[in-house]
Formats: C-alpha cells, sequence, structure tokens
C-alpha cells in the first residue's frame, strides 16, 4: 500500500476522556457530537458546546433515521476531526465506524464516556467517564 492510500484511510481513535479533551484544545476546528439520547443528554448533562445527534432515542429507544445525514449536516466536510461521545464508549464507538464507512478520516471515540464504566455497586461516574476525569459540562 502507497503512503497516499494510507492517508486515504479513515482513523478511529479511542481517546480517554483527559486526552480527547487535550486533542479539542489542539485542534480548535473539531467537533464534539453527543450520540446519547436526548433524555441524557439534557438530564444527565453534557460538554459545552458539543452536538447532540442521538444514535438511538426515544422511548421504546430507536435508530436515529438519518444518522449519517444529520452528522453531514453538523460537519459537512469529511476532514474535520470529529469526536463521539456515549455513556460509557459503546454507542460511540458505533458511530465512529458507521462515520468512517461515510468517507470520514479522523474519528474519535471518546472511552469511558461521560458516566464512564460500572463500579462494584452497579454506579456509574465513580470509576472513569468525562465527568469524573472534572472536564467541563453543564446540565438543563
Amino acid at each position: 500500500m502507497s503512503d497516499k492510500s494510507r492517508e486515504a484511510e479513515p482513523q478511529i481513535m479511542n481517546l480517554k476522556p483527559p486526552a480527547a479533551w487535550k486533542f479539542m484544545q489542539e485542534h480548535p476546528e473539531s467537533v464534539l457530537i453527543d450520540v446519547r439520547t436526548t433524555y441524557e443528554h439534557l438530564f444527565v448533562g453534557h460538554p459545552p458546546g458539543c452536538k447532540l445527534i442521538p444514535w438511538k432515542d426515544g422511548i421504546p429507544m430507536q435508530p436515529h433515521p438519518d444518522f449519517v445525514g444529520a452528522v453531514k449536516e453538523a460537519v459537512p466536510d469529511p476532514k474535520i476531526p470529529v469526536l463521539f461521545l456515549c455513556r460509557s464508549g459503546q454507542r460511540s464507538m458505533e458511530a465512529a465506524k458507521t462515520m468512517a464507512e461515510a468517507g470520514y478520516r479522523t474519528l474519535i471515540n471518546i472511552d469511558e464516556g461521560f458516566e464512564g464504566p460500572l463500579d462494584e455497586k452497579k454506579h456509574r461516574g465513580t470509576r472513569g467517564g468525562w465527568r469524573f476525569h472534572d472536564l467541563p459540562w453543564e446540565q438543563n
């Protein structure tokens, strides 16, 4: 494979929240997309300035009917880095893979997500996540 074709391949990086925050500071053109449900975004909290494009939403949860189109509208240039955030890092990885297939080049899955993994008491926010690392966030 030539160097030129390697450059065209999409990259999906997994970054912990502090590294993702640092990346965003170093790449101010990057866009952070929250793929959680509308209710998670509003009531659990979210990073300031992120764009809400749910991967699944509603009760019962249904896949977004045009997730790719919504991301393309929010980030028209596929060369702009896009970071994806969910509760724990699973939905956001699915979203990143989908956007790689759609031609986006620099994609970042925020490992641990907003709330982090479950602890031994089945609580989130005690072992990782955006809030755990004391990064900027707000709540409605």
